[in-house]
């Protein structure tokens, strides 16, 4: 499927994929929609912790690298996965702004190392900061009681509703740990119900620049 970089409202990059006319981010604003959506409604819920986060959709590196910047603010200590099934190529992660639009050139080399690691291997970015990286589908993940925070930051529900499914939000549910947080930018009903079947409870909340709502669930036992 072919992917091209474009810029988006607020000046940073993303890619769109123009067979579903689709993006990774945004056409408001990525930056925008990462800090309003997985770090103002997910990360600024915890301070002064170790904290694990999976991220559904590593893509670009936009999430992990805004995360990598803002975990020194609070404190916190992050050991952050990412899950992709197709990664992005270096032609197309070269081209993205993000480090010049965070006013975070001092970090670049950061970045690089994020999207240039290995595969399948935790890495220590910063001394507060591992990644470790997975190719994988989300329909995969078996994971059990590991993450604090998930970014939900799959491809839409209009051209991938399988991803937004019961089965795939049961996955998430048993992902987190006790009082655990999911965070994503999506809002129909039908993902919401999919929430709420699974065992979440569910709030909507405020949506990015260009979008009236989102979701947060969280795994309360």
């Amino acid at each position: 499927m072919k992917r091209h970089v474009v810029r988006t409202a607020d000046g940073s990059t993303s890619i769109h994929l123009p067979e579903w006319n689709e993006s990774y981010h945004s056409k408001h604003g990525a930056i925008q929609e990462a800090q309003h959506v997985f770090i103002k409604n997910g990360l600024d819920l915890f301070q002064n912790q170790f904290l694990s986060i999976l991220e559904i959709g590593f893509g670009t590196g936009l999430n992990a690298f805004i995360t990598l910047l803002e975990a020194p603010k609070r404190q916190l200590t992050i050991q952050y996965t990412g899950v992709e099934a197709y990664p992005v190529l270096a032609e197309e992660w070269q081209h993205m702004n993000y480090v010049a639009e965070l006013q975070a050139e001092d970090q670049a080399p950061l970045f690089e190392q994020m999207h240039n690691s290995a595969w399948e291997q935790e890495i220590a970015i910063t001394p507060v900061f591992s990644l470790c990286k997975h190719q994988q589908r989300i329909q995969d993940i078996a994971n059990q009681d590991q993450f604090n925070l998930i970014y939900f930051d799959a491809f839409g529900y209009r051209v991938q509703p399988e991803l937004w499914s019961d089965e795939i939000f049961k996955r998430m549910y048993a992902a987190l740990k006790p009082n655990g947080v999911l965070v994503t930018y999506a809002a129909t009903g039908a993902v919401r119900r999919s929430m709420l079947a699974a065992g979440f409870s569910v709030e909507k909340l405020a949506g990015p620049p260009g979008k009236r709502e989102m979701l947060r669930a969280t795994k309360h036992l």
